[in-house]
């Protein structure tokens, strides 16, 4: 199926969840024509399509709970019930059953895309060892959440960039465009229920976000309390795309909150599944956090081996498969996550040429 009538399909299905924006799905289109990075991000359902074919051995490994969506730029920072910065995995729109495999070849393939872009600099196959390693010592360990203080003080001062700025934070929500009508009750109500005390005057406005969930109905609630500046985010969440691949059209289940619930992590006190509608507290420093704005001098290496730890401290959510999966890594060697990341790298820049050709065509 080509990628112009694939997105077509999976588009309509998404209709029939939620009401989804046509205006932000058009701006989505224009987005993945932007750079490979971006189409990989926003086409999920692409991947778990062609995935089972290119990676067919791979299809076969132990089942975990799997964030599906893994890529290098689904990772930023929150404060945890003691207001601890943590550093991790930043959404779980995706989150399915899936062989554990896959999360990791999804992560390095777009660590391999970000370095032909020059959004990293490290030599592809390295980037490749490092989630690896990062992954089998962190499953080794039983996990452990990664805590912005002493032990890794070179990630905070990556992660804690300029463009986290509380006035470039806050001069931004102000610019959202303010929603006068038409907010779902189910929004409201899990906006509300978020905010500090009841009955706080607030504006709620329509935000553009993301790339993969772009698309969806996402309102931001905004308001002044305590001397300072609060937001709440609801977003519409969905089955994960992978009953869409599978040909389970009326697949109703999300497993956002189970991914939450168990996985070793120092939990957002702020994030909550209410209904259909996913809430979080939206502050500078509670946000994802994108390759392009990260500082120079960092250490790229490290930071890819952070995300293979942090990949196993949420397949830790299914303890009871981890010693299958710590069988089946042995098995498997060092060489593997080189080649099916870069046979997927090419499939996604095959499909990515496909899009821009009919996206150009279109216009």
């Amino acid at each position: 199926m080509r990628i112009d009538r694939a997105t077509r399909k999976y588009e309509t299905w998404l209709s029939r969840h939620t009401g989804a924006i046509k205006a932000d799905l058009e701006l989505k289109h224009t987005r993945m024509a932007a750079s490979a990075l971006l189409f990989l991000r926003a086409t999920f359902y692409r991947w778990m399509q062609i995935w089972p074919y290119l990676c067919e051995e791979l299809s076969h490994a132990p089942q975990v709970l799997s964030v599906g969506d893994l890529h290098v730029e689904n990772f930023g920072t929150w404060r945890d019930v003691e207001g601890r910065l943590i550093w991790g995995i930043n959404d779980f729109d995706e989150v399915y059953p899936l062989p554990y495999t896959l999360d990791l070849v999804r992560l390095a393939s777009s660590a391999r895309l970000a370095i032909a872009a020059q959004h990293l600099e490290i030599d592809p196959e390295k980037a490749c060892d490092a989630v690896l390693k990062g992954y089998r010592d962190g499953l080794e360990a039983g996990g452990r959440p990664i805590v912005l203080a002493e032990e890794h003080r070179w990630l905070r001062e990556m992660a804690l960039g300029e463009l986290r700025d509380p006035v470039l934070f806050w001069q931004k929500m102000d610019r959202l465009r303010t929603v006068r009508a038409g907010i779902p009750k189910g929004a409201r109500k899990a906006l509300d229920s978020l905010m500090p005390e009841a009955g706080i005057p607030c504006r709620i406005a329509h935000r553009i976000a993301g790339l993969g969930s772009l698309g969806r109905q996402r309102f931001v609630a905004l308001a002044d309390w305590g001397g300072g500046r609060v937001a709440r985010e609801a977003k519409a969440l969905v089955p994960s795309a992978c009953a869409w691949a599978d040909g389970r059209e009326n697949e109703r289940r999300i497993h956002y909150q189970t991914m939450l619930d168990h996985a070793v992590r120092c939990r957002d006190p702020f994030v909550r599944l209410r209904g259909r509608w996913i809430v979080r507290r939206l502050a500078p420093d509670c946000s994802r956090i994108e390759l392009e704005f990260l500082p120079r001098k960092r250490d790229e290496y490290k930071l890819l081996q952070a995300m293979g730890w942090e990949t196993a401290n949420v397949h830790l959510a299914t303890r009871n498969r981890t010693p299958a999966v710590i069988r089946d890594l042995k098995k498997r060697g060092t060489s593997w996550l080189r080649r099916s990341s870069e046979a997927m790298m090419v499939a996604t820049l095959d499909d990515w040429e496909a899009w821009r050709e009919n996206w150009v065509v279109s216009e």
